[in-house]
């Protein structure tokens, strides 16, 4: 259930809400949006009386919450969340463009990578310490080793780092470490790693499970807030179909749903969906084209000896080109965005 706040309500009578679900064993989730502020209640398992709550002071109204996912919805909170860190940020105004290695395989490697990522004005790196691979003989990553690299880019370079935690040690490293954690794809519907996400003091940067609905990814997101967690960035990194020209079938179509129907940025991997260089790029455009805050893209100084995903790795001048290509078109998304709200006379959300 949602309480609505008056617009006059003051910070008081908003706490004392707040203590009134807490005095009946339940969780309160207030919201300040622009217009008006919204207390969510979790934690129930059974139809709430909106009675008690009705004549409490600054309440305007009680709402029923129509979704399974309360937290993620935007029932609860209409205004965009932005994840940011330090001049980083991940649904704001400039489109995030988190790139560098898959697998931290050396120092030189991921530092050449993180020069050119740099240079190219992109304020994210990714860079995976523990790697989940289907075969047990892969390259499973350096672990700790591979973090202090990815925490020697950041002094170095300035970039905010996103790398992978594939289990619960692993993410008590990782929050040590990096700036954002990354729940994989195959880590889904991990709710006890989902559970410690929620716990941890770092942005959880969330990987659509390879067969999972919307719903579904939106309620794994949901396991992370209801857990005190709020900054969770979605990922869409394509699905499991028919298809065998690519590693996995972008769903495109995603975005703009969970944009509808949710708060929380939402971001793509043009990288791992394709697990194809030359399809990188142009479904890179598609994915900014069709309203991506951001992309997560694999970079490799010399990809023919990648220990982990090389022929997906992009080149260091295709990612140059890459970066400029989808700069312009997100440049022009936005503008027409502006021009249809100032033409219909509506607020940005």
């Amino acid at each position: 259930m949602l309480i609505v706040m008056m617009p006059t309500a003051t910070e008081s009578q908003i706490q004392g809400v707040v203590q009134k679900i807490e005095s009946i064993g339940l969780k309160a989730h207030p919201s300040y949006g622009i217009n008006r502020t919204v207390v969510g209640i979790i934690g129930n398992t059974e139809p709430i009386d909106p009675s008690p709550f009705n004549d409490l002071p600054g309440v305007a109204e009680c709402v029923r919450i129509t979704k399974p996912y309360k937290l993620v919805g935007r029932e609860l909170k209409h205004d965009k969340t932005v994840i940011r860190i330090g001049k980083a940020e991940i649904g704001g105004d400039e489109m995030a463009i988190i790139a560098g290695v898959c697998a931290v395989e050396s120092r030189e490697q991921t530092m050449l990578t993180a020069q050119v990522v740099a240079e190219m004005g992109c304020r994210w790196f990714r860079g995976g310490a523990f790697k989940p691979r289907t075969s047990p003989y892969a390259f499973q990553g350096l672990g700790e080793v591979g973090l202090k690299i990815l925490s020697d880019v950041r002094d170095q370079f300035g970039l905010s780092i996103v790398t992978e935690a594939v289990d619960e040690a692993a993410l008590d490293l990782c929050e040590k470490y990096a700036d954002v954690i990354q729940i994989g794809a195959r880590n889904m519907q991990n709710f006890s790693l989902l559970k410690r996400g929620g716990q941890a003091q770092k942005p959880i940067l969330l990987k659509r499970g390879m067969s999972a609905t919307l719903e579904e990814f939106l309620l794994a997101a949901e396991y992370i807030m209801a857990e005190g967690n709020y900054q969770v960035i979605l990922c869409e990194r394509g699905v499991r179909t028919f298809s065998n020209h690519a590693r996995f079938t972008p769903d495109l179509s995603v975005i703009s749903m969970a944009q509808h129907l949710s708060h929380l940025p939402i971001i793509f991997d043009p990288s791992h969906s394709t697990g194809r260089r030359e399809t990188v790029i142009p479904m890179a455009r598609a994915g900014v084209a069709a309203g991506a805050e951001g992309l997560l893209v694999d970079v490799h100084p010399y990809p023919e000896r990648a220990l982990c995903d090389g022929p997906q790795a992009l080149f260091f001048d295709s990612f140059r080109n890459m970066v400029d290509e989808v700069r312009a078109i997100d440049r022009v998304v936005k503008g027409r965005r502006e021009n249809f709200r100032a033409a219909l006379g509506t607020p940005a959300h």
